[in-house]
């Protein structure tokens, strides 16, 4: 007997605002049957293809340490300091700076509430060995 993912849950303040913000990151849905609101306290979004599921719950406190869990994002089109510069224009922060002179590494990112996330490059800048 095993387990799988149902989906991955964040804490936050505000459930429909970051969820909102996550939508615009990961190209994420909401369920047409179950839509998200201003004022919901839970608010879940999922990929297109419906195999990962996030899930925003507010809690009354705001995030006070680093995360223990985060998520490692890549490219689907493009280059990962391209991303950077779309996630920035978004909203997320720079928390730490791992690029390598090589062009290897990645950059750690927080979303509007604080939460850490990293961006990896994409998965055709690692195949062609390009920094």
């Amino acid at each position: 007997m095993t387990s799988y993912v149902s989906h991955t849950t964040v804490d936050c303040t505000d459930a429909y605002a970051l969820s909102r913000w996550w939508q615009s990151v990961l190209d994420y849905r909401e369920d047409p049957d179950d839509p998200n609101e201003p004022g919901h306290e839970e608010c879940m979004i999922h990929s297109r293809d419906g195999r990962h599921r996030l899930l925003f719950i507010e809690v009354p406190e705001k995030k006070q340490v680093k995360n223990r869990i985060h998520l490692d994002l890549r490219p689907v089109e493009g280059t990962r300091d391209a991303e950077l510069a779309r996630l920035t224009e978004l909203g997320a922060a720079v928390v730490a700076d791992q690029r390598n002179p090589d062009g290897t590494g990645w950059v750690v990112l927080a979303d509007p509430e604080g939460n850490e996330f990293c961006i990896l490059r994409s998965d055709a800048e690692v195949a062609g060995g390009r920094p």
